[in-house]
């Protein structure tokens, strides 16, 4: 008799400022069991479920290099910062080009086994629900399955976004499978959406328990996966099962119908921004968000987001901004943003601009004076970590926040970007918010709408990828740059080759172990 252990972690998103809700998955359940006493009644399906939004939010929260923080520093929005003596590894992914850490050779190990051990538990609770007797609760079955498979192919799009060719698992194995072509996992991807967005109840947004995935985030995500999909690869659908009107389709219901809004001061999305204004974790602007809280610890609890410290001001603190280990915001962000536009402030720590006292430039590598803030840990009034403030193990894996992986400000520019009839009228709503009164409209045009989600959504992960599907070319020539930076406060030069992009086509480097553990069956991509 086979036996195993599933451990169902802590899944609450909360901050000290903030009144405790009931949020989904908030409960710990530690339990042995076996193949022979599990997958028996829709209560074992439900406890499968919470493994599997765990497993998520083990991925999306991993230490380091994680699909957020990734993003980030790939994109023109930040550089790899970290300490003047440290590695040289966010540099290699920074300037893609492994040889600036040559002793690299598995920069994202943890969340390739992080992503398959996540894959695991979903094809498993897929595999196993038509075991159960479902004959009085067949729609709860329905929304099992949807979240579940939004949950799959959720994941299977960020690995294959960095990856490219990636071994595909639709049901459980061991067995050393090649690699899939992007195709195949793309049709996975959007038939698992799919799924989730004819399944999953049509109700508005903030009757459903919080962290829990909707139909409305099903439909958002497979618009954003339409975008990419035809940009990058430059077709016209998404693997023949979605169209652009199909696509649009979807964000059409998902503004008229979810209950979605924009929150109406933009800072007030990001706790450093706005403090006692902080409008929550679960406000009417988050159509897909990843929880976290601060119960991580050092045995095998997860539920932390673990990447938030890497952009923290290094090691320093200046309430309310926390300590971290500084990964930096580039110069050109912070200058992008028109001196009226109220995302600059909310977005970025400015040294200067905000005469923070920081004194640490040479412990700092590429120091630029700018740090984010939308992800920025946070400090108590007398300087401690507001994570240790609340119980969090350490400041390093103890920060909370959650991941905001979908706004509704991303729909209004999307349902924009694939021709609504109303584009006009979400591109002046979401610039609106963000000039309050000194808005004045302006034409929608391409390059405009292209500027506009930069500046919304920087430093959350969105910049890379929508540079990627205009082109790698294009983007190469966006992210390239050679400048001066301050290096533990000497001048040095920085340059992100062109060239580097357009040899590995955007695509990151697939672990070393992990080619050798698949004995050559997986093939590292070019310019690795």
């Amino acid at each position: 008799m086979k036996r195993f252990k599933i451990t169902f972690l802590l899944m609450l998103g909360m901050l000290a400022t903030t009144s405790c809700t009931k949020d989904f998955l908030d409960a710990e359940l530690i339990t042995e069991i076996t193949d022979e006493n599990f997958y028996k009644t829709p209560k074992d399906a439900e406890a499968a479920l919470v493994g599997v939004y765990d497993g998520m939010q083990a991925v999306v929260g991993v230490d380091g290099l994680s699909y957020p923080l990734a993003s980030m520093i790939l994109s023109d929005n930040a550089y790899g910062g970290t300490g003047n003596a440290d590695s040289f590894t966010y540099q290699a992914v920074d300037e893609f080009d492994v040889n600036r850490s040559p002793t690299d050779a598995n920069l994202y190990e943890p969340q390739w086994i992080a992503y398959y051990r996540a894959i695991f538990r979903a094809n498993t609770l897929l595999i196993k629900l038509d075991q159960i007797d479902w004959s009085e609760d067949m729609a709860r079955r329905n929304q099992i399955e949807s979240e579940t498979r939004f949950i799959r192919g959720y994941l299977y799009f960020q690995m294959v976004q960095l990856w490219g060719n990636i071994p595909l698992l639709t049901e459980p194995s061991s067995d050393n499978i090649p690699p899939a072509t992007p195709e195949e996992v793309y049709a996975v991807v959007a038939e698992d959406l799919l799924f989730a967005a004819e399944n999953l109840p049509a109700v508005a947004y903030n009757t459903v328990q919080a962290g829990r995935i909707t139909k409305w985030a099903a439909k958002s995500m497979l618009a954003r996966v339409y975008l990419y999909y035809t940009g990058y690869y430059g077709e016209s659908d998404l693997v023949g099962l979605v169209s652009q009107s199909d696509a649009l389709a979807h964000l059409e219901d998902v503004i008229a119908n979810s209950g979605h809004a924009l929150v109406p001061d933009y800072a007030n999305l990001w706790p450093a921004a706005s403090l006692e204004d902080f409008a929550g974790e679960n406000n009417q602007e988050i159509v897909f968000g990843v929880k976290f809280t601060f119960t991580s610890d050092y045995d095998g609890n997860t539920d932390g987001n673990h990447w938030m410290v890497m952009l923290g001001m290094r090691e320093f603190t200046s309430y309310p901004y926390a300590n971290g280990w500084g990964v930096t915001v580039t110069e050109d962000l912070y200058d992008a943003y028109d001196e009226t536009d109220t995302r600059q402030n909310a977005s970025i720590i400015a040294i200067e601009e905000e005469e923070v006292p920081f004194d640490n430039v040479k412990g700092q590598r590429e120091y630029t004076g700018y740090y984010s803030k939308k992800y920025a840990p946070m400090a108590t009034e007398d300087g401690s970590s507001l994570a240790v403030e609340l119980g969090g193990t350490n400041f390093m894996i103890g920060q909370f926040q959650d991941y905001f992986a979908i706004r509704y400000a991303d729909v209004l520019l999307m349902a924009a970007e694939l021709g609504s009839p109303n584009a006009q009228a979400y591109f002046d709503e979401v610039r609106q918010r963000a000039y309050q009164n000194d808005f004045t409209p302006l034409a929608i045009t391409t390059e405009r709408l292209q500027e506009e989600r930069r500046l919304e959504f920087a430093l959350e992960g969105l910049r890379y990828w929508d540079l990627l599907r205009r082109g790698v070319s294009e983007a190469a020539q966006e992210i390239a740059v050679s400048t001066t930076l301050l290096n533990g406060g000497v001048e040095a030069q920085k340059t992100i080759s062109a060239s580097n992009i357009q040899t590995t086509e955007g695509l990151q480097q697939i672990p070393s172990n992990q080619i050798t553990l698949s004995d050559g069956v997986l093939v590292q991509n070019p310019g690795w």
